[in-house]
């Protein structure tokens, strides 16, 4: 059997949808199952549509995620330009491959399969105003060729003398009349299409000298050994053509697999960057900058761990069978199947994004949060001990999403409060309140026994009910004067974490600024 070979081959058009990056993860995915190689090559045929920027963002997403080629991209992150023992089958950037598709087009028209076509693009654009003035639509197919100016209806030497003295004519594939092109794909099953559905596709440009997708993907595909095709749905009306492509060159056909659409959380249809900016979530694994300087959100940047987000994208479209949702990548490249990936289209959930996200937090090491905390305190002007700086987030990393919630959720940890929130005040900071909590800040200050949240917890909780005062009213009062509001952390949490005096210190403040 042969080894399993898949790749990647996106377009440097822009910045990488996450629809994109998870048609990456199932190659990626299903090569390592099988022990095969994952390629990276970069289609960059439309040189219209390029995007300078592009092609180095695609690697660096791949990168964050953990989604590492075999081939096509070296450990410093470049596309490999030179063939090696490595990468066998450099140059992986199309446009530089160009001088290989012409032999190949010209020898389709040699067998009969394509011919040359001299239409101008004038002269099309007639033939469809024509065809929409009578209500019907130009096709330049198996029926409207015999009519226009190409090799099939025009002599050879009229032929041979505009192929030399023209740049404007293509190689066009030569569809079959009527045949039915029986297909198969590893995830929709059976598909049968006419060929009098078709069209005759562009397969060459002389004005470029540069090939269409069918012809540079069929092409590059069989020279690199490609197995299996695994890409988005998109591409599925194409794949007759691809199939008759395969026959007509005598070549070995791969496998295909097309994947569904990643849908709006809204409604109906794709997913697209206008819904994140609308609803607040990024389509983007990596923040994005245009040349007019507009920025798209990334899910790096945004906070997320990229062990979550490609979890995330895993489980859209694709079932385990189980009821197991949390999987390292290598525990996705063994549980992960082709018959268990869904022919509909998945509908991306924001807020589940968000939960893949918190459960990943919750299972990294304090230290490693803490590590990832420092640059946040940082931005805030805060150096912190690091073991103090370990114990805070063993205490909150439970009520947080992302790291950069920690100093929402317990920045009063690391400085004083310099106002305290008026409906606060309002509700708690009342004398019957105040004298009792003044007394149990005294006894805060008096204490002499086990350092430990617990145990100070337990003779607080003894000392206010000996008293009978109102639990609540007492330790609210007491955390506004600590937190600058009525919501937060246990007090002996936020009394062991900050000290003594520190406790002092904002009691004292709160009486002065509060009376």
């Amino acid at each position: 059997m042969k080894k399993t070979r898949v790749r990647f081959a996106p377009s440097p058009t822009g910045p990488l949808h996450m629809g994109g990056v998870r048609t990456a993860l199932y190659n990626y995915l299903y090569a390592k199952q099988n022990g095969g190689d994952f390629i990276l090559r970069i289609e960059d045929t439309d040189s219209n549509r390029f995007v300078p920027g592009a092609e180095q963002y695609i690697i660096e997403s791949l990168r964050w995620c953990g989604i590492i080629p075999d081939e096509g991209v070296d450990a410093d992150g470049k596309v490999v330009e030179v063939p090696s023992e490595k990468h066998p089958h450099a140059p992986y950037r199309q446009s530089q491959r160009r001088g290989i598709y012409r032999k190949y087009a010209e020898q389709l028209v040699e067998a009969g399969y394509a011919y040359y076509a001299f239409d101008s693009a004038e002269e099309l654009a007639a033939k469809r105003a024509e065809a929409e003035a009578s209500g019907q639509t130009f096709i330049y197919n198996y029926e409207s060729r015999t009519a226009l100016r190409n090799s099939l209806t025009l002599s050879p030497e009229e032929t041979a003398r505009l192929i030399a003295e023209t740049s404007d004519w293509t190689v066009r594939f030569k569809m079959p009349e009527d045949e039915v092109v029986e297909m198969d794909d590893m995830i929709r099953g059976h598909i049968e299409v006419n060929t009098r559905t078709l069209d005759d596709k562009v397969l060459w440009k002389r004005a470029d000298e540069l090939p269409t997708y069918h012809l540079a993907n069929i092409v590059d595909d069989h020279l690199m050994e490609i197995t299996e095709v695994i890409r988005g749905e998109e591409w599925l009306p194409s794949l007759p053509l691809h199939y008759l492509l395969y026959r007509a060159f005598g070549w070995e056909r791969p496998r295909f697999a097309h994947l569904s659409l990643l849908l709006k959380p809204v409604g109906n249809g794709k997913l697209s960057k206008r819904d994140g900016d609308k609803l607040g979530f990024p389509v983007f694994p990596l923040q994005w900058t245009n040349a007019e300087g507009e920025s798209s959100r990334g899910y790096r940047e945004d906070g997320y761990f990229p062990e979550a987000f490609v979890n995330m994208l895993a489980m859209l479209g694709w079932n385990p069978g189980t009821e197991q949702e949390i999987f390292s990548l290598d525990e996705l490249v063994q549980a992960f199947s082709m018959d268990k990936v869904q022919k509909a289209g998945a509908k991306f959930n924001p807020e589940k994004a968000k939960w893949f996200n918190k459960e990943y937090l919750r299972m990294k090491s304090d230290e490693e949060l803490a590590g990832l905390f420092v640059p946040v305190l940082a931005s805030h002007g805060i150096s912190d001990d690091f073991g103090h700086l370990c114990k805070v987030v063993r205490l909150i990393k439970e009520r947080a999403t992302f790291v950069a919630d920690f100093w929402d959720i317990a920045w009063y940890l690391f400085k004083a409060p310099e106002e305290y929130a008026e409906k606060d005040v309002n509700k708690f900071w009342k004398p019957e309140n105040v004298e009792p909590a003044m007394k149990v800040a005294d006894f805060i200050l008096a204490y002499d026994g086990e350092w430990k949240r617990e145990a100070l917890e337990g003779k607080l909780e003894e000392f206010i009910r000996s008293n009978e005062w109102p639990m609540g009213k007492v330790m609210n009062c007491i955390r506004l004067a600590l937190t600058g509001s009525g919501s937060g952390l246990g007090i002996a949490d936020v009394v062991i974490l900050i000290g003594k005096d520190e406790f002092k210190a904002r009691i004292d403040r709160a009486a002065a600024v509060l009376g």
